[in-house]
């Protein structure tokens, strides 16, 4: 690390939790005298850059801040340089630096810089809502506000495998959430979708994601993470409320993958091309019955298998010709071999509401599992 990052780095770290980004102006127009930046931070929807401080919101696909965020390198147009602002394959938005050097050793060196202020921000963002208020294109609903809090993040990288989830709609979603996390060369991966609406689903889905999550981290095998979120919403509501939940445990370094289908939503497999759906043991809903004994399955994958998980409100969506259906899902998950899973659950769901015409009716979310035991984690 050269002695301007280093400088740069303690100024992050030093800088009050609502100033990072004017405090890394100040030391960028010190270092490498750069007149201007701005922090450009994808919106809940995925669908435009917003600016932290001043200007409009870029939502043009072409746009050099886009190229920066899609293909996750740095895109200099004229003078002005585009920055992934990253961590572990967590894609925030982009560092937009003006005048940017010729040098290239500087821009590797702001390239660095973006991703100490992703890390920053992380961690500035427990003490502060600017950041969060920032990213919004409009206001979210209370259950939204709940779900999106429960999520670990939107998108991860790490070794063996790539990640991503999106929820829609995604300023008024209510019952489908995702979780996951990676300890021990293993990937916990659930994606749920809770029954009701508005406040009452978020609900119930966030007490469904604090009791499996509960169970995770006493270190329980999955069929018993199951049977005790089970237990803990039928305690609460007897029967009335039940929630589908879909849940996996990749171990990545054998491509060893263990599921619960409790009333699930889909899985398939993207694998050379083609689409197979996996047709899992179908069990009963979390919360459905006071006592469930759930049984895992097990399944092998192949290097370079993604994994897609959709709930009902993606392939039961209407439109004006019909429902979405599985041959429109089929389709579009071939279409989106070549991206990264973030782009790839953006650009379904988008394809969902062009389908639909308009805000969904119905919750939907997308979750994309990448198993690339040759890779290396981002960020």
């Amino acid at each position: 690390m050269t002695e301007r990052v280093t400088a740069v780095r303690r100024v992050l770290a030093d800088a009050p939790a609502d100033q990072v980004v004017e405090c890394l102006a100040e030391e960028l127009a010190k270092q490498y005298e750069a007149a201007a930046i701005e922090l450009l931070q994808v919106d809940y929807r995925l669908s435009a850059l917003l600016p932290l401080m001043d200007g409009p919101a870029i939502t043009r696909p072409g746009d050099p801040a886009w190229r920066s965020f899609d293909h996750q390198q740095q895109v200099v147009a004229g003078q002005v340089g585009y920055f992934p602002v990253s961590v572990r394959g967590e894609r925030l938005g982009v560092l937009r630096v003006s005048p940017v050097s010729s040098d290239e050793q500087e821009r590797t060196e702001l390239g660095t810089i973006a991703t100490l202020l992703a890390h920053e921000l992380q961690a500035a963002s427990t003490g502060t809502d600017r950041y969060t208020i920032a990213a919004r294109a409009q206001r979210l609903t209370l259950a939204a506000e709940l779900q999106w809090e429960l999520l670990p993040g939107r998108s991860r990288s790490g070794s063996g495998f790539g990640l991503a989830g999106q929820l829609e709609p995604a300023y008024a979603v209510r019952g489908d959430s995702f979780d996951w996390a990676e300890q021990e060369n293993k990937v916990f991966v659930t994606v749920l979708n809770g029954m009701g609406d508005g406040m009452g689903a978020a609900l119930l889905t966030s007490l469904t994601t604090q009791a499996l999550r509960n169970a995770r981290r006493a270190g329980l095998p999955l069929a018993d993470q199951a049977g005790l979120a089970d237990q803990a919403i039928f305690s609460q509501h007897r029967g009335d409320w039940h929630v589908a939940a879909l849940m996996l445990e990749l171990d990545v370094t054998t491509g060893r993958l263990e599921a619960v289908d409790a009333g699930s939503p889909r899985l398939m497999v993207l694998r050379d091309g083609e689409v197979l759906d996996q047709d899992l043991d179908a069990q009963f809903p979390l919360g459905m019955f006071e006592t469930t004994d759930y049984q895992p399955q097990s399944m092998v994958l192949q290097p370079g298998d993604r994994l897609y998980i959709v709930s009902d409100g993606v392939f039961t969506a209407p439109g004006t010709s019909g429902r979405y259906g599985d041959a429109a899902l089929h389709r579009f998950v071939r279409r989106t071999g070549s991206l990264a899973p973030l782009q790839a659950v953006r650009s379904l769901l988008g394809d969902l509401r062009a389908f639909v015409s308009a805000d969904l009716e119905d919750d939907a979310v997308a979750v994309c599992l990448d198993w690339t035991p040759a890779s290396s984690p981002e960020g």
